[in-house]
């Protein structure tokens, strides 16, 4: 029994980690072409402390800096993003899907099923860091580059290391709370922090030592690409996965477990308010479901909510940060070469603005507004049709573009509650900071960095009305937002591809450098256009479908 559960929960998850690792070694293959033609002296002037931030020896060559800058960075976050996701759905999601009870209902105990689970997450990660390896081993031959004195293995052993220890953290929260929403969002904001101060605490005069509080720091402080392995950080990483582990089987045993999710939803909060009830019962109507949005933004208020927590909560630590910087540091910042502030969208991190574009507009803020719109898109068609619900509501007098428009309100809502709190926590962070920055232009990239997501929301609607499948929605608009960030970041770097990063939604999100200049209403009628043309393409691919019965 305990290798059958382990068994199928690989079946159910090799495929996410195959393609994710996969595409880290692509962009690792695509890295070490691109940098064959940069001058490495923009990247070997850099002071020891942005060397160290980024993973580049002071010596670097292309294959060291394509290590240390794709696979030490990308790769780790990707890979452990992947396993925290195992982890959070260990035990929380059986119970919110309802199948803990059939696992139990064998002659297998709870402890049982919590170590099948754990086996599964240490084989997936071994999975998704053989993948990596094998693209660290083949890329650099294929392209002609020397990896002499570099030690790819070391490094796959630290990335294996710190994403089994984020996927053990997700699943000792699962295992204790059952919440499967909680569990991601405090290992996603964990992650997040760490590998952020891991970056940003060397260069805070006296916070130096304060990194070696945080997971981060034993993954890659020791640089193990160019060192080797470190045994004595790995030894901390291990240490805190056998406590997770020992959490997850104490929090797993001592507690009373739920059949399904039952947790209280927005509508019914508002429901029992006397303020709000009448309103909420006529948007919500009948049981014809009059206000499908509605609902839907009640399925999906935990990741609305965990997400934008997280967003506000870092930009509001931006601020008194930056002002904590060496001016060193910040003056090197500024001499910074425009090939390598292309890659965080232009930023001049010496200013407060560059900073703040930097740290969350570049990327963090992006990929939060994108996971709730390609979640709320992949689950409003393709996960009602595996659900068998779609049935129940195309049996009321309600039709197929209806259900598309009112899921594309649920999406543009839970986008622009992240995007909302972003600017409120920039704001916050700038008037503590005293940095000075214009509320008007915060107020500028907080809408576009909302435009950007939607759009791929609305891409990620069009895959799930023509397939109705709910992992190719995901993985597929997830793969091509990734891309297209790459497009806009590396393509400027060589002269004759640069004009190609146009043809990247991110270059009308962050190429006019909203944040120094304001709105650039072009480029947002230009994000606003995608968003009609993929919402006009779902609703005519929907219209046109044989619907699926199951999953």
């Amino acid at each position: 029994m305990l290798a059958n559960i382990a068994t199928k929960t690989v079946r159910d998850r090799w495929k996410g980690f195959a393609i994710g690792s996969a595409v880290i070694a692509v962009i690792l293959w695509w890295g070490m072409i691109i940098y064959q033609d940069i001058d490495l002296s923009i990247y070997t002037s850099m002071p020891d402390v942005f060397l160290s931030m980024m993973n580049i020896p002071p010596d670097a060559d292309v294959g060291s800096l394509a290590y240390g800058a794709v696979y030490a960075s990308y790769g780790a976050l990707t890979l452990a993003g992947l396993a925290l996701s195992v982890g959070s759905s260990s035990v929380a999601g059986e119970e919110r899907h309802g199948t803990l009870g059939l696992l139990l209902g064998n002659p297998k105990s709870r402890t049982a099923v919590l170590a099948s689970k754990a086996a599964a997450l240490v084989g997936l990660t071994a999975l998704g860091a053989l993948i990596m390896w094998i693209g660290a081993l083949i890329v650099p031959p294929a392209t002609g580059v020397s990896v002499e004195g570099m030690h790819p293995n070391a490094l796959m052993l630290h990335i294996f290391a710190i994403a089994l220890f984020f996927g053990s953290l997700a699943m000792a929260i699962s295992a204790w709370t059952g919440k499967q929403t909680l569990a991601t969002g405090v290992t996603v904001g964990a992650m997040i922090v760490s590998f952020i101060a891991a970056g940003l605490f060397p260069i805070i005069e006296g916070w130096e030592d304060l990194r070696k509080a945080v997971p981060w720091y034993y993954y890659d402080g020791s640089q193990p690409v160019f060192n080797g392995v470190d045994w004595g950080h790995l030894a901390v990483l291990g240490g805190g996965i056998a406590l997770f582990w020992l959490v997850a089987y104490v929090g797993v045993n001592h507690r009373d477990l739920r059949e399904r999710d039952v947790g209280t939803t927005i509508l019914d909060r508002l429901r029992t308010n006397p303020l709000t009830r009448k309103v909420i019962d006529r948007l919500a109507g009948s049981a014809r479901v009059s206000a499908i949005w509605i609902k839907t933004l009640s399925d999906h208020q935990a990741l609305i909510v965990v997400t934008a927590y997280v967003m506000g909560l870092l930009a509001v630590m931006m601020g008194p940060l930056y002002g904590l910087m060496d001016e060193a540091v910040l003056q090197f910042a500024a001499d910074l070469p425009e090939t390598l502030v292309a890659m965080v969208g232009g930023a001049d991190m010496s200013t407060a603005a560059g900073f703040y574009q930097a740290e969350i507009y570049s990327l963090m803020a992006p990929v939060a507004v994108m996971a709730v719109t390609i979640v709320v898109a992949a689950k409003g068609i393709a996960g009602e049709e595996s659900a068998r619900t779609m049935g129940l509501l195309l049996g009321n007098p309600v039709p197929r573009r209806r259900i598309i428009l009112e899921k594309t309100v649920t999406m543009i809502v839970g986008a622009t509650i992240v995007g909302g709190v972003t600017f409120v926590g920039t704001a916050i962070g700038n008037a503590i900071g005293n940095l000075d920055v214009s509320l008007g232009n915060i107020a500028a990239i907080s809408v576009l960095v909302t435009a950007l997501g939607i759009v791929f929301g609305a891409l990620a609607m069009a895959i799930s009305a023509a397939t109705g499948r709910t992992k190719l929605v995901t993985y597929s608009t997830a793969g091509t937002a990734f891309v297209s960030y790459m497009v806009f970041a590396f393509l400027p770097l060589s002269e004759g591809l640069a004009g190609w990063a146009k043809a990247s939604p991110f270059y009308y999100f962050l190429g006019s450098d909203p944040l120094n200049n304001g709105m650039p209403w072009g480029h947002l009628a230009a994000l606003v256009a995608m968003f009609v043309a993929l919402t006009v393409l779902a609703v005519m691919l929907y219209d046109r479908r044989d619907l699926r019965q199951s999953g």
